[in-house]
């Protein structure tokens, strides 16, 4: 069995904001050599996110506007945990939008539904912040 390891890095200009990150993993898939297995991809940060979905603005902005009425940014007194930092919010978004996805390979390609792509979720950006990709399999 193979394994291979790459690290993206991302540093957004804002402060939320959604990459499509699937022709990165699909060039990882080919430098790797796998042809049947696995792919791992995680954010390596507690407020940032990995996440498959549609590649449409329009649902973009849904969840931008759907994640901020759930975990708004301001005020920042209104989280126990904003005191050194002001990024609560970014904490729970992450935790909605969750951490990693694992998607299968087969026959050298990512085995995706309709419309699939991989994402990076930023909650609280303007700083470099890493994706692991970690493929297995034969």
């Amino acid at each position: 069995m193979k394994s291979y390891r790459k690290e993206l890095t991302f540093t957004l200009p804002a402060r939320r904001g959604f990459v499509n990150i699937t022709d990165q993993v699909v060039q990882a898939l080919r430098e790797s050599g796998v042809r049947e297995g696995l792919v791992l991809v995680n954010a390596m940060h507690i407020t940032a996110s990995v996440f498959i979905n549609d590649d449409e603005s329009g649902l973009h902005g849904d969840m931008e506007r759907w994640l901020e009425k759930l975990a708004p940014e301001k005020p920042h007194s209104q989280y126990a945990h904003n005191g050194y930092e002001d990024n609560a919010d970014a904490h729970l978004k992450r935790s909605v939008k969750g951490r990693e996805v694992v998607v299968a390979v087969t026959a050298g390609q990512l085995d995706f539904g309709p419309w699939e792509q991989i994402f990076y979720g930023e909650f609280d950006g303007r700083r470099p912040k890493r994706v692991l990709i970690k493929i297995i399999g034969d």
